[in-house]
């Protein structure tokens, strides 16, 4: 004990990334370390286990081990297992004073352990019924069970907004956890400075009004009401088309599928891109005109702040935690009713003032939020459960510890 207050900076921080391999968790987890700067909070040394794929996509640093344990590289019930009988010894043997989950669900003995709400899916029951009697039901009320358990034995929970951890608290109850809300950063790829915007007769329809909606293809984005949307837009002569970005949930993408071939049988004015690498979104974000988003569950809205900072104007759900984040930088609409999207279109799209003090505000809005502070924020509460070297820590990290 007293050589641990003797040594600050050997305080070890663990990192479980089990389960980041895709994402916004495993972004979340490249730009988190990219950005941290651990001796500020009196840790010394950041140890992460994780698959070989997950280990790769993050950026050595002199303060960082990364660990691959065989079993990571496996199917998901090789990786279950290992961190359910194994992580806990591999942190002790390993020094740790604490281990971190970001992926959310922890069965381990290992204490003390802090984990991160980024799902907040599995605790929404009206958005589960969305996929009816299936797989991916079974698997989100398995997540809902693993992580509310998690989360009542964890001694800290970090959640990315206050909305979801009101969502969240409603399915588990009160928890004895210290929790903390603390908002993902951006990527400086994405900050542009607004266009300036332009009355929509200097458009035509070979020199279209762009719309573009980024997010995979599910239940619970209704890319296929947008669509629905745009083609009464088309119908009333206005010069726009929408691009679509992401990956698919297949029974979504069959429903968006036949509402385009119904809507737009020719293929004139609906283009869906599929997936695009990460690094390459600032450019998609560069040729539009107008973002959307019409997600009605959403734990924090990466894509939202992302269009934020790119200076575009937004037609965004009023659901779950956009309005906490975009406050009265965006104009909403109910996601399950196109002609309300249509509404909110047209008046963005009829208004280049009002279109350039939406973009205006989000551009702005956007500027608190940075992977820095996340980092920051992250560390400093993970700090201050390491109660046994409290003497050692900087008071703010002190501090870190309790509700907010």
């Amino acid at each position: 004990m007293e050589q641990n207050r003797s040594k600050c900076t050997e305080l070890i921080i663990g990192i479980d990334a089990t389960n980041l391999r895709q994402g916004g968790g495993l972004i979340h987890l490249i730009e988190l370390l990219r950005a941290a700067k651990p001796a500020d909070h009196g840790i010394g040394k950041v140890l992460v286990w994780g698959g070989s794929c997950t280990l790769s996509a993050v950026e050595n640093r002199p303060w960082l081990r990364k660990i691959q344990p065989s079993e990571l590289d496996k199917g998901v019930f090789s990786r279950t297992l290992w961190q359910r009988f194994k992580l806990s010894e591999a942190a002790r043997n390993a020094g740790c004073h604490l281990l971190f989950v970001p992926g959310g669900s922890y069965a381990g003995s290992f204490r003390p352990v802090v984990t991160m709400s980024q799902n907040l899916l599995p605790f929404e029951m009206q958005e589960l019924r969305r996929f009816g009697w299936s797989l991916i039901t079974m698997r989100l009320l398995l997540l809902r069970w693993t992580q509310s358990r998690s989360f009542r034995v964890a001694d800290g929970v970090i959640f990315l907004t206050e909305k979801a951890r009101d969502r969240v608290l409603n399915v588990t109850g009160a928890l004895s956890a210290s929790t903390k809300v603390i908002h993902h950063g951006l990527n400086d790829q994405f900050r542009m400075a607004p266009k300036a915007q332009h009355p929509i007769s200097d458009y035509r329809l070979d020199n279209p009004y762009r719309l573009l909606y980024v997010s995979i293809i599910n239940q619970y984005k209704h890319q296929w009401h947008v669509v629905d949307a745009v083609s009464r837009l088309r119908r009333d002569g206005l010069p726009v088309v929408l691009d679509l970005v992401g990956p698919a949930y297949p029974p979504a993408l069959t429903r968006l599928n036949h509402t385009i071939a119904r809507l737009d049988p020719e293929g004139l004015w609906v283009r869906y891109h599929r997936a695009k690498p990460y690094s390459d979104l600032h450019r998609i974000y560069e040729q539009a005109d107008l973002g959307v988003f019409a997600s009605s569950c959403e734990t924090f809205g990466q894509i939202v702040t992302e269009k934020m900072s790119a200076g575009l104007p937004i037609a965004c759900s009023s659901r779950s935690s956009m309005q906490e984040l975009l406050g009265d930088a965006a104009s909403y609409f109910d996601p399950e009713q196109p002609e309300d999207i249509a509404r909110i279109l047209r008046e963005l799209i009829g208004s280049p003032q009002l279109r350039a003090e939406k973009a205006h505000a989000g551009y702005l809005r956007a500027q608190q939020f940075s992977w820095q502070r996340c980092a920051t924020e992250t560390f400093a509460f993970l700090a201050g459960f390491m109660t046994h070297v409290s003497a050692c820590l900087p008071r703010d990290d002190k501090d870190a510890l309790g509700t907010s």
